[in-house]
């Protein structure tokens, strides 16, 4: 968990039928506590590590057969990791995609508690839980699932220990996808060196200069 800052603005809470509609579409659900939870890597940090992979591999063509295939390789590290988005894109992790900040869904149903008050209460305490405990690059919504009114610091613990679970399925995820990637270019880099000194003495055999 990276904190940043002691605010909650308004760029860090989620909005829009259709952000919300892809959250709860694609999103990665899971319970604890009193919370139920759905998560999903922000479109604009898939986009992102994207850029970053074509980049990547692009630079690696332009040296050379081997380094250029390795590179395609490790750009394909991010379409492989697991916890894939809506068009595919994958999760990423906060140091890569500059810090975007994590945009926030809190919903206390009125089926358990029939007075606002109580809901409102409830959200005040899951917003300030989480404002102390930001991760980075993800939209998620926190769903109170209980009819028991919990404390603050039992609501602080759980929030708490449902980011640590979101971040540890990102950094599961970017690893799996890098080591993927990395065995995947370096196959791709030797089948491409082998075919380039296949061609080039093929060539050479066949130039009349050297006959």
């Amino acid at each position: 968990m990276t904190p940043r800052g002691n605010t909650l603005g308004k760029s860090e809470r989620l909005s829009g039928k259709k952000s919300i509609s892809t959250l709860l579409a694609d999103g990665r659900w899971g319970g604890l506590g009193h919370f139920r939870y759905c998560w999903l890597a922000q479109p604009a940090a898939a986009g992102a590590s994207a850029g970053l992979d074509v980049g990547a591999a692009g630079a690696g063509a332009a040296g050379g057969g081997a380094v250029g295939s390795s590179a395609a390789g490790a750009g394909a590290a991010g379409s492989g990791a697991p916890g894939a988005g809506a068009a595919g894109a994958p999760d990423v992790m906060p140091d890569q995609i500059g810090h975007l900040p994590t945009r926030i869904l809190v919903s206390v149903p009125k089926r358990f508690f029939k007075r606002a008050v109580k809901r409102n209460l409830l959200k005040r305490r899951i917003r300030e839980a989480y404002r102390q405990q930001k991760i980075d690059g993800v939209d998620v919504m926190f769903q109170y699932n209980s009819q028991e009114i919990a404390d603050s610091a039992t609501i602080f613990k759980e929030i708490g220990a449902i980011l640590k679970r979101i971040t540890d399925a990102q950094q599961t995820g970017t690893g799996a996808g890098v080591a993927a990637g990395s065995a995947a270019g370096t196959a791709a880099g030797v089948a491409a060196g082998f075919a380039t000194e296949t061609a080039a003495g093929t060539a050479a055999e066949t130039n009349p200069a050297n006959k």
